[in-house]
């Protein structure tokens, strides 16, 4: 039986997200006449688009969701199979797949990418974003929602309660100030603002193409990346790769009260426990909500659906919960019955060439944890740049390691570069941006100008080490040259970011 159905591929990455997509395409093209499969759970793949290198290591680009079909048309090498990962035994180099089919392979890259860490499982009242038929539940709820709960305090949380509309939000963080994972307390204070302000107008509708799953189609696993049998069908973890950078755009994040936004954060908190309306009659919490949070008191009308009481000993009641609360590397179920190391974050470490510690088995993107001594400029985060970079590497190691060639450390690892939005400012992250790892030996250097701009340096024994810009600076390629350089800016002082030097012409 297994003869039959058995498709010897020399080359097969697992996961339709941006860091297997990357990789596929990079492979595809490297090894023209060779094929390339393409493991994936989900009819819809991530692609790049619109792709922009802004400096030596800066880039920007689109994530659009798209066909598999459309891969196969781009390569004609590329063979994509849509099924979930059962089992791999990577001593025989052979994967298994829920459909009964075996994979042979020379060379395996796993980019199964990450599933939500969600802090309560199988509640009908907490929603997990994380994939596209999870946002538009959540515009589907949120339709008839007065009030929700967001927990969590990373991109996704960040930009969905910028988002949202005509309803309360509260929002939940455990971190002493909103965006810990992007940027400090100063610039935060500088974003606040905004969440009590009406949105823009948007100065051109949206009309990149969508695509979306057919619901009335057999789901055959919880996410495109994942690679992982959906053992437990109320599972909050669907079909669907992982957001893109904009996934909002194009959705009616609406709910149904006429208010524009009015948003409450509850800092330095986390979720103690959830309610049902009925376990909360049941018990002798009363609600903490009152007018001083900002909150409307005439939508305390009856009980809500669900209550959730925070470690800060505040209760709160509301329409629904989102969890937003980051992923986990989806190693299953590749460990069973393998020797791979893994990382205390629980990813597949991978060496300076993107290698497991298995033979001849590669991983790319948010399934992984780098191994190698890094740039003394560069971290890992779980972010769409890093997935795409670390696919096209993988695929270059791969090749080179098929070709007996050497392959360098690409340049990309040398300087940590991330472009974003968030609060409709565009935001740019450079190098030990919240000096990271570096105790009290540094030094910041903060110009902001309310409503316009935030800009803060990281100076370490004179040179700058990291920079946060949020605004229309036109700063990234100045700074990202600084670093690279790493010139010593003593001299300079307070005067580096004074407003009224170019900077830019100066170090020209």
């Amino acid at each position: 039986m297994a003869d039959k159905t058995a498709k010897r591929g020399k080359l097969v990455v697992v996961g339709g997200g941006i860091a297997g997509v990357s990789c596929t395409e990079q492979l595809a093209s490297q090894f023209p006449s060779e094929e390339i499969v393409l493991l994936t759970a989900a009819p819809l793949i991530k692609a790049v688009t619109n792709f922009k290198q802004v400096s030596k290591t800066l880039e920007d680009f689109d994530v659009e969701e798209q066909p598999c079909s459309i891969i196969e048309k781009k390569y004609p090498n590329v063979k994509v199979i849509q099924s979930v990962v059962k089992q791999l035994q990577a001593k025989e180099h052979k994967l298994q797949t829920e459909n009964g089919k075996e994979l042979h392979y020379e060379k395996l890259c796993i980019c199964s990418g990450g599933r939500p860490k969600l802090f309560i499982r199988d509640s009908p009242h907490v929603l997990g974003i994380r994939d596209t038929d999870s946002a538009q539940e959540l515009q589907k709820r949120l339709s008839k929602a007065k009030r929700i709960v967001v927990i969590g305090n990373g991109g996704i949380a960040l930009e969905l309660v910028y988002e949202v509309e005509g309803c309360e939000v509260i929002w939940a963080v455990k971190d002493k100030a909103i965006g810990n994972t992007f940027f400090d307390a100063g610039a935060a204070q500088f974003l606040i603002p905004c969440m009590d302000t009406d949105k823009p107008e948007r100065a051109t509708p949206y009309k990149r193409t969508r695509y979306t799953t057919d619901r009335a189609a057999p789901t055959c696993a919880p996410s495109a990346e994942h690679g992982k049998p959906n053992q437990n069908p109320d599972s909050a973890e669907k079909l669907g790769s992982a957001l893109g950078p904009d996934w909002h755009e194009g959705m009616k994040l609406r709910g149904a009260q006429e208010v524009s936004r009015r948003v409450h954060v509850e800092y330095q908190c986390e979720v103690l426990k959830v309610y049902t309306a009925e376990e909360f009659l049941n018990s002798q919490h009363e609600s903490q909500e009152s007018s001083q949070c900002g909150l409307d008191p005439s939508s305390e009308t009856g009980l809500w659906p669900v209550y959730i009481k925070l470690t800060n000993g505040k209760t709160y009641g509301c329409d629904f919960i989102v969890s937003a609360t980051g992923v986990t590397p989806n190693t299953e179920p590749f460990l069973l019955g393998n020797d791979f190391a893994v990382a205390e974050d629980s990813g597949l470490k991978v060496d300076d060439h993107m290698r497991t510690s298995e033979p001849d088995v590669y991983a790319a993107g948010d399934v992984c944890t780098t191994g190698w001594d890094p740039s003394p400029l560069w971290q890992q985060m779980r972010l769409w740049t890093q997935a795409r970079q670390m696919g096209w590497f993988a695929a270059r190691c791969m090749a080179a390691d098929l070709l007996d060639e050497p392959v360098e450390l690409d340049f990309c690892f040398e300087l940590f570069s991330h472009i974003t939005k968030f609060f409709n400012y565009k935001v740019v992250l450079l190098g030990k941006f919240n000096a990271q790892g570096l105790g009290q030996d540094h030094e910041l250097l903060v110009r902001c100008t309310k409503g316009k701009e935030y800009v803060k340096v990281v100076l370490r024994q004179g040179r700058m080490v990291g920079a946060v810009l949020i605004g229309e600076t036109d700063l990234e390629e100045t700074f990202e040259n600084l670093m690279l350089n790493q010139m010593d800016l003593s001299a300079y002082g307070d005067e580096l970011l004074n407003p009224n030097i170019d900077i830019e012409d100066y170090f020209d």
